[in-house]
Parts: structure tokens; sequence; C-alpha cells
């Protein structure tokens, strides 16, 4: 089951409040300002700062 499309309309980066997007691989959502990206485990994102990792 992905992420639905009302979900990630709502959903923001809990650091910078920018929003975020799905991955290509879709194991994760990433913030289009600071880079960081949150991990989807079992169909949930978790959105906490200390589990994000940043990337390019």
């Amino acid at each position: 089951m992905a992420i639905s499309k009302d979900l990630l309309e709502i959903l923001v980066c809990p650091l910078c409040k920018a929003p975020v997007e799905l991955k290509q691989d879709q194991n994760g959502l990433k913030c289009v300002e600071c880079k960081r990206v949150y991990p989807i485990r079992d169909d949930i994102p978790v959105m906490l700062v200390d589990e994000a990792r940043i990337e390019e």
C-alpha cells in the first residue's frame, strides 16, 4: 500500500516546514528544501528529525 496523495499534500518537513516528496524507490519522503529523507516503515512515514538522513 502506497502513501496516499491526500496525505502527501498535508505532510511537511518537521524541521523546516517545507513540502516533502515521495522518493522514486518509495522507501522515504524527501524534503524539497533541506533534503532530509524520512523513512517509510510498514507504510507509515516516520516524520522524526532524529530518524531522517540528509541526501543530495
